[in-house]
């Protein structure tokens, strides 16, 4: 099956087929829904060098992400994956290292070499400034997804983790918890700089130096925070680990020193995370909807290939604390 074949059956030029298939605005209704359904009634599937060919493009799509946590990137990279097939646009991963001082450089690099036609960045990568002025400056499409925003994209979803996370202190509070310990996320992360600055300011302020431990978002490091949180003389009631992963290494130690979840402690994530739901007891944690997020950046991101400018909000995404079975209040 062939484009000529569908330009006959649908009775238009080839050229208005072509149009259809690269999302041509410059195609009529009638005329555009005609020719999708003669594509589906004869099963044809447009060749992908082709397209490229005659449209000057990829067809490619890159994710740029810095994140080790097979948790959170998969959701998203499903996300993304999700709205590039219903477009006949592919991705491609590119992992870097925020922590490079060349990064910028080398997405620059990355973009020149595979021609990709747009870029969705991940936190902390889209923390980065100089990575989409760079790609401005190429005359690249981006979107940026972090936690708080960054002017240089041309467009953005930022994820209110800040509100989110003081919710939770205020709800903590609320529950008669006063000994509240918290696992912080890596300092260099704004992720980690939001969820802890919204935490105190959800339970009033700073909490004794004891009971904020640091982490960097892995299991091994909430581990040996809670391990130093419930060696305490009077250890906390209710621990707020900034991601769910911490939160996990949390449960396991609390129930090695044979405290019951959440009579004797009460435990909170972060992300809402398979992980949240796989433990026992269900985690209490704080839903960022990434599957959603990342088929919306995905979708603006075509937009913006295809040459449209809308104005899309600036309000941040909230976020949802999922009540389960880790949080009570105290005993």
């Amino acid at each position: 099956m062939t484009i000529d074949d569908v330009a006959i059956a649908a009775g238009v030029s080839i050229r208005t087929v072509s149009r259809v298939l690269n999302e041509s605005p410059n195609v009529g209704d009638e005329t555009r829904k005609r020719v999708l359904e003669t594509i589906e009634r004869l099963g044809y599937a447009p060749s992908t060098r082709a397209r490229a060919l005659a449209s000057g493009r990829s067809f490619l799509i890159a994710m740029v992400q810095d994140d080790p946590n097979a948790h959170v990137i998969g959701p998203l990279q499903r996300g993304i994956v999700e709205a590039c097939s219903s477009h006949g646009y592919e991705l491609v991963v590119r992992p870097v290292r925020s922590g490079n001082p060349d990064v910028a450089a080398d997405v620059e690099n990355f973009v020149r070499r595979s021609r990709v036609d747009g870029l969705i960045v991940l936190p902390p990568a889209s923390e980065i400034a100089a990575i989409p002025e760079r790609l401005t400056r190429l005359g690249v499409p981006s979107v940026g997804i972090a936690s708080v925003s960054m002017p240089e994209y041309p467009c953005m979803l930022v994820s209110n983790e800040r509100g989110a996370s003081r919710a939770l202190g205020q709800h903590l509070k609320s529950l008669g918890h006063q000994r509240i310990a918290m696992i912080e996320g890596p300092p260099h992360f704004r992720s980690a700089q939001e969820r802890k600055t919204g935490f105190l300011e959800g339970i009033g302020g700073a909490m004794p130096e004891p009971y904020m431990q640091k982490g960097d978002y892995g299991f091994e490091s909430g581990l040996l925070a809670a391990q130093a949180l419930l060696a305490l003389d009077q250890p906390p009631t209710a621990i707020f680990a900034s991601n769910d992963i911490m939160a996990a290494a949390v449960v396991k130690t609390a129930r090695e020193r044979g405290l019951a979840i959440p009579d004797q402690l009460s435990v909170v994530g972060f992300d809402d995370s398979d992980i949240a739901s796989i433990i026992t007891p269900a985690l209490t944690t704080i839903r960022r909807p990434l599957v959603d997020m990342a088929q919306a950046a995905t979708e603006r991101l075509l937009e913006m290939i295809n040459g449209k400018r809308l104005d899309w909000p600036r309000e941040p995404i909230e976020l949802t604390l999922m009540h389960r079975q880790s949080v009570s209040s105290p005993r």
